[in-house]
């Protein structure tokens, strides 16, 4: 009998084991499959938006794919960390500048009487935040009316006003990198710009505000609510008019911030996928909000900081998503499934030359400056590339920049004075300060005289010509 049922034992054991063998093979094929299927379905989707041609698509199947792949490139430099590690540094710096902003503001539009909607409009944000963004509000505005002109002094208004710049600033050296600009406005225009925005932006705001309020106490206006469906449509409009306001001012901030050109156009698509977003991030973070109970209970009094952090963090990277979607809704040719700004030496070399044959066969025609847009547009280059360059070709004195509505790039003298060899040693040694030192390799003397005639030989190739010679080819 004992036999018997070891022998069983032994047989269930090996069938157990033969049954469980077989039921991971099952799950490993089936995983393999399913991995088969969703590479398939991957490879098939990014075919379809990156290898159509638009050209052969009727209009609207045309702005069907490019939002697609306007939406997919966004995607990619969301996930490349570049956007997000921005809107991280703005959090920092806003929470800094807050206080002086506002109280800049709240000074403003005191003299106009309507300070206290400030404070509407602030809760207003903030209402995603539940009952801490009202204790948010209420302590921000707290340390507003603390702020006193007369108590600082003249150094500390200074400070409070620089301060403020210095978050405008951030916000332009952040849009300018998502635009591919290198250069930002000049001390001068910053300073003038900053400025009119942080003064008048508000009144315009509130202005607008007020022309709502306005409207709805004029008799006449009143009088129409009462007849139909002019009522009906008073109210619709009224409804859509913040909606409008959030459109416009995302609008403006698009256009204006950016140290280059930028469509109305574009900027509207940019503001209006801004608005759409920044509604639904509103909606998803209050219901987070309401279910984070458990986080008071661990972060304590932290808490209210740290879902205001979080709420600041969403609502910049809303605002600098909206921002590439405007960008490349400008630059269409910009989009690509698999970009690669990577330059090697000789790319390097080649693109240097030929900007600052751009900008010099420009100038001998008596052409309006090109931007870096407009020579990375001529040459079929990546607007990183171009931007890179210009930099150190513009710090060795080869190109300066002029224009004030947009940057454009003119040789820094006579394009018959710049001779060909000194851009390419400049291109040559561009990013060699940090890298490795030529002098540490341990090479013969023959290899090293040998690398060193070649390249003699290269500048012999080119001696005597200028920058000139080559517009003239």
């Amino acid at each position: 009998m004992g036999a018997r049922r070891r022998v069983n034992n032994r047989c269930f054991g090996a069938g157990a084991r033969g049954a469980a063998a077989g039921l991971i093979g099952f799950q490993t094929i089936r995983r393999k499959a399913a991995g088969i299927n969703v590479n398939r379905l991957w490879e098939t989707a990014r075919e379809e938006v990156w290898e159509t041609d638009l050209k052969s698509l009727p209009r609207w199947r045309r702005a069907t794919l490019l939002s697609f792949r306007i939406i997919w490139k966004v995607a990619s430099d969301l996930h490349a960390g570049q956007l997000n590690l921005r809107a991280m540094s703005l959090v920092y710096t806003t929470i800094l500048s807050l206080v002086p902003l506002l109280a800049i503001s709240f000074s403003v539009l005191k003299g106009f009487g309507v300070h206290e909607q400030l404070y509407d409009l602030s809760s207003q944000l903030l209402e995603p935040l539940g009952e801490q963004g009202k204790e948010i509000g209420d302590r921000i505005f707290g340390f507003v009316e603390n702020v006193k002109v007369g108590v600082l002094g003249s150094v500390g208004l200074v400070l409070l006003i620089y301060t403020v710049i210095s978050l405008i600033q951030k916000i332009e050296f952040s849009f300018n990198f998502i635009w591919k600009v290198s250069q930002t406005r000049p001390l001068a225009r910053r300073f003038s710009d900053y400025l009119s925005v942080v003064l008048v932006g508000p009144v315009l705001v509130f202005s607008a505000i007020g022309v709502k309020a306005s409207l709805m106490n004029n008799s006449m206006v009143q009088s129409l609510q009462s007849i139909e469906p002019f009522g009906t449509l008073l109210q619709f409009i009224c409804s859509l008019l913040p909606i409008a306001l959030v459109i416009g001012a995302f609008t403006f901030i698009y256009v204006f911030m950016p140290n280059t050109r930028v469509k109305l156009t574009s900027a509207l698509v940019g503001a209006l996928a801004a608005s759409l977003m920044w509604n639904a991030v509103s909606w998803a973070f209050a219901s987070f909000v309401v279910s984070s109970a458990q986080y008071t209970a661990i972060y304590s009094a932290f808490a209210a900081l740290i879902l205001f952090m979080l709420w600041l963090y969403f609502a910049w990277l809303v605002l600098l998503a909206r921002a590439a979607i405007a960008y490349y809704h400008q630059n269409p040719d910009r989009l690509s499934g698999d970009p690669s700004d990577t330059m090697s030496p000789r790319f390097q070399e080649w693109l240097g030359v030929a900007i600052m044959v751009e900008s010099a066969a420009a100038f001998q025609r008596g052409a309006p400056p090109p931007s870096e847009h407009a020579i990375a547009e001529s040459l079929s280059a990546p607007g990183m590339s171009v931007s890179e360059l210009i930099g150190p070709l513009s710090a060795d004195g080869l190109i300066v920049a002029t224009g004030e509505s947009e940057v454009g790039w003119l040789p820094a003298r006579p394009p018959e004075q710049i001779p060909v060899n000194d851009v390419v040693s400049l291109l040559r040694a561009h990013n060699e300060a940090g890298a490795a030192s030529l002098d540490q390799l341990r090479i013969t003397a023959r290899v090293r005289d040998s690398l060193a005639q070649a390249e003699e030989s290269g500048r012999g190739a080119l001696s005597g010509k200028s920058i000139s010679d080559l517009c003239a080819s």
